[in-house]
């Protein structure tokens, strides 16, 4: 087949919205925020209904430097998984960035019961009720807690202007031990780590 006609038939084809979000992810962990950006948006274009449930998308937004965009993505995520406490934690994070860390805490997502250790003190946290020593504590021992309470307070502690106390935090997080425990949230600690120190980046 010639190369035009080729071309013609993947235009005319319609998009595979598995196939955009594996792309898009795949794009994401290799450091290619902006390209994944652009496939998360395909995705959406491609199937518009599937847009709430892309929280992938709004952290992707978030590294992008989009946080009004992020900030709508979570927005719209809260209504297909009302009880998540990170979908709360990255919002603040959005608001944090676009406008001051005080808005984001008034601005803070409600967030029904998320059982997960140690969510309940993360979301306490980025209240401004409880304290980072108190987070650890309750992060106990398990692989799980302890990956999620560095992984959120060294993001907290870089939306709150702490860059070095993030910095520990974040490196903590992106550990190879954690990589089981954390699954996505893990590589998104280890892109985050890469990106530090890059002019314009929010890891920085």
């Amino acid at each position: 087949m010639a190369l035009g006609a080729v071309v013609a038939v993947r235009a005319q084809a319609p998009q595979d919205p598995s196939a955009l979000l594996d792309a898009a992810v795949g794009d994401f962990e290799r450091g290619r925020i902006d390209e994944s950006v652009a496939k998360f948006n395909q995705l959406v274009a491609a199937a518009p209904r599937a847009m709430p449930q892309l929280w992938q998308r709004g952290i992707a937004l978030y590294y992008a430097g989009r946080y009004d965009d992020c900030r709508k993505q979570f927005e719209a995520h809260r209504t297909v998984n009302p009880d998540d406490v990170e979908n709360a934690a990255w919002h603040f994070l959005c608001v944090a960035r676009a406008e001051s860390p005080a808005r984001a805490r008034t601005a803070l997502l409600p967030v029904g019961p998320d059982g997960r250790v140690p969510m309940r003190e993360v979301l306490e946290l980025f209240r401004g009720k409880m304290t980072i020593d108190q987070v650890m504590a309750a992060a106990g021992t398990s692989l799980s807690g302890q990956f999620y309470g560095h992984l959120y307070v060294g993001l907290y502690h870089e939306a709150t202007g702490d860059n070095a106390r993030a910095r520990t935090a974040l490196e903590t997080a992106a550990n190879e031990r954690f990589r089981s425990a954390g699954g996505y949230m893990h590589m998104v600690a280890r892109v985050h780590v890469a990106r530090l120190g890059r002019p314009g980046s929010p890891a920085r």
